[in-house]
C-alpha cells in the first residue's frame, strides 16, 4: 500500500553543517426533473477542494492553537488514547481495508510511550528538551547520549518523523544540537535530492538521528541503505498542525505511509522487546 508522496522541489541540504421550501404564493415546487438535474451538475473545482481540504470532524478546535500551529490534544493522549486515534483515522481514509489488513495495519499501544507527563509544551524549540527526557541515555550502551551515533553507517537510533519536507528541515535544525562530527543529523526527505543520491549518502554516513518523511523513509528502508538495526525510537512531530489545521494523522497523503512505515514487520516484531525494542514517541 506504498503511497507515492512528491515533494516540491526546493534547495535543501542533506545534512547540516556541524433551502428547498414551496412559496407563499402557491408556486409550484419545482419538479422532480429539475430536481435530478440540479443533482447532476458537477461539483465546481472550488467546492471540490474546499470539501478534501476540510479539517476531520473529531478535531476540537478548542485544543488548536493556531498562532502556534500545535494540536494541544496530542499532549493528552496516553499510549491507549493514541493507538485509538491512529486505528480511527486508518479506518476513516481506508474504510475498504479487510479484517487482515486492518490487524496488519494496527499500532499497538504497548509500541507507544506514554508522554502525557511532559507539560513544556510541543513547539519545535522544545522538541530537544523532549528528546532528553524520554530519550536519554540509550539503552543499548550504558552512558551514550543523543550525540553518539552506531558505528555502522546508516543505522540511527533516533528517527524523527515529519508530515512535509519543509518541516523536516526545520526540525533538523532545532536537533542539530545533538549532531557532531562523527554522528550526523541527517535530512532523510525528497525535496531536490533524488532517491538514488539519498540511498548513496545514506550508506556512508554515520548518523545518530535521521529527520524525515515517511514515504522517503520507508524507500530508504526497503533499498536497505537505512538500517533499524540499532533503532530505539520513532518520534512523530503530530502535534503540528498547517494553516489549514491538518497534522500528519489528519491528511490521508501522510497518514496512510506514517502507518505503513510504524507497521513494518521489521520494526512490528521489536515493539515490546526487551533486548531490541523500539519506542513511538508522538510529539
Amino acid at each position: 500500500m506504498a503511497v507515492d508522496l512528491k515533494e516540491p522541489e526546493e534547495g535543501v541540504p542533506l545534512f547540516e553543517d556541524v433551502s428547498d421550501s414551496g412559496s407563499a404564493g402557491g408556486a409550484a415546487l419545482p419538479s422532480a426533473k429539475r430536481k435530478r438535474d440540479d443533482d447532476s451538475k458537477p461539483e465546481s473545482k472550488r467546492a471540490a477542494k474546499r470539501k478534501k481540504m476540510k479539517k476531520p470532524k473529531d478535531v476540537d478546535d478548542e485544543a488548536l492553537d493556531v498562532e502556534l500551529g500545535v494540536n494541544h490534544a496530542i499532549a493528552h493522549m496516553d499510549s491507549r488514547l493514541m493507538a485509538d486515534h491512529i486505528a480511527q483515522r486508518t479506518k476513516r481514509f481506508q474504510p475498504d481495508m479487510s479484517m487482515m489488513e486492518v490487524e496488519d495495519s494496527y499500532v499497538p499501544e504497548k509500541a507507544i510511550l506514554d508522554t502525557t507527563s511532559w507539560t513544556d509544551g510541543r513547539t519545535m524549540d522544545k522538541l530537544p528538551g523532549f528528546l532528553e527526557k524520554f530519550a536519554g541515555a540509550r539503552r543499548t550502551k550504558k552512558g551514550y547520549k543523543l550525540l553518539n551515533a552506531p558505528m555502522e553507517k546508516g543505522s540511527p537510533h533516533t528517527l524523527i518523523i515529519a508530515g512535509a519536507g519543509l518541516r523536516a528541515a526545520d526540525l533538523s535544525r532545532a536537533v542539530k544540537k545533538f549532531q557532531t562530527k562523527d554522528s550526523a543529523v541527517a535530512k532523510l526527505f525528497a525535496k531536490h535530492i533524488k532517491l538514488k543520491e539519498a540511498i548513496e549518502t545514506v550508506k556512508t554516513t554515520r548518523m545518530g538521528i535521521g529527520v524525515g518523511t515517511p514515504q522517503r523513509i520507508i524507500d530508504l528502508l526497503d533499498d536497505g541503505a537505512l538500517s533499524p538495526t540499532y533503532l530505539e525510537r520513532i518520534v512523530i512531530d503530530a502535534s503540528h498542525m498547517d494553516q489549514k489545521k491538518r497534522g500528519i494523522l489528519d491528511m490521508k497523503e501522510t497518514q496512510m505511509p506514517l502507518v505503513q512505515l510504524l507497521a513494518r514487520k521489521d520494526l512490528k516484531e521489536r515493539y515490546g522487546s526487551d533486548e531490541s525494542k523500539v519506542e513511538l514517541l508522538f510529539y
